[in-house]
């Protein structure tokens, strides 16, 4: 999702304006109630993943060592929250942004066939990321992994996968809406669109308001080709790390990327609002180029690239589904911190209270209660 945070307004990471001032009521004021409905979407959710994309649930990480390679690079730019053992000096471990590459090994690992995949309840931290009412520093999602042929690296079987991501999503939707008397507004079917035709569509428009202008009008959308570079040297749409999506690859439709962004119109935040992020990952060869373009040809030293290269990991495809993000969607919640234990913005928490928007936990403080302990 593209991103609209201004980080020079000290308060930037507040929900639109229309749900401040009493524009905005939350779905549920009783917490244990909403905690409940919290594990309703996460297991509906989980429970559709698995039958609709063929998934298995396993065990994941939480941390992974600097040497392998294994953590995911995301733009490649963000740090990583570390540390060093106490008794192994010079050892670095890391939290994982996410387990785009610990998901293929992976199924290395569990000899998982082609055709079926795995799906994990990954946890994680993201110090650089975006503190605001869609964004935290801890990450919640469903990573999944998929085993596929060499011969499915192409669109059409993206386009498939995404469908039966977005069912599970669509069957969720209506799940909660049964239960808990939420009105349900996705629409059975998903539009695709490329970011090329959308560049192309609106040359001056910004990543944020092409997304906006397709989700308005469609209310879910699949957007194929993120990351890479226009001509004039800007981001295409969005940045991704070259070592696991494809997205030079072209399409028969001229445009390049196996991947995309799983979107939906908000109608509380009445914007855009990301899902999911996912493609078809790298192969060998893609890697490389990828690597090159992205001027960090290094990599290929690593433990996890090597594999990759000497064609010890499968071809795969595979993606994160944020939990915390769905249920802010699926329970029509204006800021992430109410569905997710989280920190934020102490100014902007006290405007947020003020309002009758309360945070889960110590998101609702200004300040950690330790923090003054001596």
């Amino acid at each position: 999702m593209a991103c609209t945070l201004d980080r020079n307004d000290p308060l930037g990471g507040l929900p639109p304006k229309h749900c401040l001032d009493g524009g905005y009521k939350p779905a549920f004021t009783d917490r244990l109630q909403l905690e409940e409905a919290l594990l309703f979407c996460k297991t509906t959710l989980e429970s559709n993943l698995k039958e609709n994309v063929n998934l298995v649930r396993v065990s994941a990480p939480l941390f992974v060592t600097r040497a392998s390679g294994f953590n995911d690079n995301l733009n490649g730019t963000e740090r990583p929250a570390s540390f060093e053992p106490r008794d192994f000096p010079g050892v670095h471990l890391e939290v994982p942004f996410s387990l785009a590459k610990w998901k293929r090994w992976a199924l290395h690992y569990y000899g998982v066939e082609a055709g079926k995949g795995i799906v994990t309840d990954f946890r994680g931290l993201r110090c650089d990321d975006d503190v605001d009412f869609t964004h935290s520093l801890y990450v919640d999602q469903f990573d999944w992994e998929k085993h596929i042929r060499p011969e499915d690296r192409n669109v059409e079987y993206l386009k498939k996968t995404v469908k039966a991501i977005y069912k599970a999503l669509y069957d969720t939707e209506q799940a909660v809406s049964k239960k808990y008397g939420i009105e349900a507004l996705l629409p059975e079917e998903l539009t695709f669109a490329t970011s090329d035709d959308m560049i192309k569509d609106h040359p001056h428009a910004s990543p944020k308001q092409r997304e906006n202008i397709l989700c308005e009008k469609h209310k879910a959308v699949f957007f194929i080709g993120i990351g890479g570079m226009k001509e004039d040297g800007s981001l295409r749409h969005d940045g991704r790390a070259p070592d696991y999506d494809d997205w030079i690859t072209q399409r028969p439709d001229g445009g390049l990327g196996l991947n995309g962004d799983l979107l939906v119109w908000n109608p509380v935040l009445k914007q855009s609002f990301e899902i999911s992020s996912m493609g078809i990952r790298v192969n060998p060869e893609v890697l490389l180029k990828q690597l090159d373009l992205c001027h960090v040809p290094e990599r290929k030293e690593f433990v996890w690239h090597q594999m990759l290269l000497d064609g010890t990991l499968p071809q795969t495809i595979g993606g994160g589904i944020g939990q915390s993000r769905t249920c802010q969607y699926l329970l029509r919640a204006c800021h992430i911190g109410e569905v997710q234990h989280g920190w934020y913005n102490p100014a902007e928490v006290e405007i947020l209270k003020k309002d009758g928007i309360n945070l889960l936990g110590l998101g609702e403080f200004d300040a950690d209660p330790s923090a003054k302990s001596t």
